[in-house]
């Protein structure tokens, strides 16, 4: 039996799957453990349904990391202290380092009265419905006439494509906690929704907000053509959905009826302070109410508490004192063998070239630590053993094979360019791993 150094890689998103590749091609022998059955993360079930290309280059990349022969795969596994298996279970497999690339699972409120009511959403919760995540894509979601979504990048972007394109809702309103100086999206991901825009609202919002962004030597025209660059290569609209902004505002709580539906959000006015070369919004005290039926929080993201490393603002705990930093940062949890990368180690931070980039930065700390220790004669036996003692479905390498096939046979027969199952028992029972009903 040959030896070789052991590590455990949680997360099969681009972070994770590029991480491990780095860690399998160096000589290590490595184990992914998947929450989800797919591999992917939030490149599978993150990013718009009708980007095709860019998920059909990902998936290619993917598929060629789990053919690196040292590298094992087990999908509809979880991992943390309520899950299948504890980071302790890990340890006692042998496994000699673990890199956790979960990505940010957790979800972030802003502990508003209201969060509660049928209608309130956090962004990521309806990306994985309108991308077919088990179970979120059959989980019950009120999209009103009226939305409004909170927040000023991309995400918020994917959301109001989601309900401008698809649901063709009445009306999306952005609700902006600063300036129209100070958004966050891309030009690209404006192209989807401009043609939706109301430039006389965008316009008279832009003057109601010029004395603030003046105060702070803010320029209102270059904001708004900023806001407009996107107009030469809009897509023609498809519904009659009216995109407008309300910039400088902030949600403070949300009001229902008495079934428990949301029927108005209240924003708090904020202005400008210019603070050691920043700006920062502040709330003015004056509250307003909108009548919307849907609230849709886009304001980033948290990892999971329950997973088994210390978490603070959002995050898992870095060493502040790293013994392996990579360009500067440390991917060291408080625990010598457990490392992160990806959206574990920064939430929300980055697309999924950042994502791929910093798991393989994080899989360089790994192996620098691993160096610190002696190879061993690696158990797979101990690994299959416990796994199999779950008494559940767990997918494999070759599972993931045939599942695509499949996939890709429904889509053809059905004149789609991608076809995918929405839940896992379909997607099991495909498989061969669970009989049918």
């Amino acid at each position: 039996m040959t030896s070789q150094y052991f590590v455990a890689v949680v997360g099969a998103g681009p972070a994770g799957l590029f991480g491990a590749r780095e860690l399998a091609n160096q000589g290590a022998r490595v184990v992914v453990f998947n929450r989800d059955i797919k591999p992917g993360g939030l490149a599978e079930y993150g990013i718009y349904p009708n980007k095709h290309t860019m998920k059909s280059g990902l998936r290619k990349q993917f598929r060629q990391v789990l053919e690196v022969p040292n590298l094992d795969y087990y999908g509809n596994v979880t991992v943390g202290t309520e899950g299948d298996l504890k980071l302790d279970d890990l340890r006692a497999l042998g496994f000699q380092a673990i890199l956790v690339t979960a990505g940010a699972q957790g979800t972030k409120w802003l502990g508003l009265p209201g969060e509660d009511l049928v209608g309130v959403y956090h962004a990521k919760d309806v990306v994985y419905f309108y991308n077919k995540l088990p179970p979120y894509s059959h989980k019950p979601y009120r999209f009103g006439r009226r939305c409004a979504v909170i927040g000023a990048g991309n995400v918020m972007l994917d959301i109001a494509h989601f309900l401008i394109r698809e649901k063709k809702v009445d009306e999306v309103i952005a609700v902006v906690r600063r300036g129209p100086a100070e958004i966050k999206f891309d030009k690209k991901e404006m192209e989807y929704v401009i043609d939706n825009l109301d430039q006389n609202a965008l316009d008279a919002e832009i003057e109601r907000v010029t004395p603030i962004m003046q105060a702070v030597n803010q320029d209102p025209a270059a904001a708004r053509a900023t806001i407009l660059e996107a107009l030469p290569k809009a897509l023609p609209k498809i519904s009659d959905t009216k995109f407008r902004f309300e910039f400088l505002a902030s949600p403070v709580q949300m009001f229902g009826d008495a079934n428990g539906n949301l029927t108005q959000v209240e924003l708090e006015d904020n202005t400008l302070i210019a603070k050691d070369g920043d700006t920062k919004a502040r709330g003015t005290g004056n509250k307003r109410r909108l009548d919307v039926e849907t609230v849709v929080f886009a304001i980033g993201d948290k990892v999971d508490e329950l997973f088994g490393l210390p978490v603070e603002w959002n995050e898992f705990v870095k060493s502040a004192s790293p013994r392996y930093p990579i360009d500067g940062n440390s991917y060291e949890s408080p625990f010598e063998d457990v490392f992160v990368g990806g959206w574990s180690r920064k939430a929300s931070s980055g697309l999924v070239g950042y994502a791929r980039k910093d798991g393989t930065n994080a899989s360089k700390a790994v192996w620098q630590y691993l160096q610190t220790k002696q190879p061993i004669e690696v158990n797979m036996d101990a690994v299959v053993e416990r796994i199999r003692d779950l008494n559940k479905p767990v997918v494999a390498k070759e599972d993931i094979k045939r599942l695509e096939a499949v996939e890709q046979a429904e889509a053809q027969k059905r004149g789609l360019e991608e076809f995918k199952f929405d839940n896992n028992d379909d997607m099991l029972q495909a498989m061969g791993l669970m009989e049918t009903a």
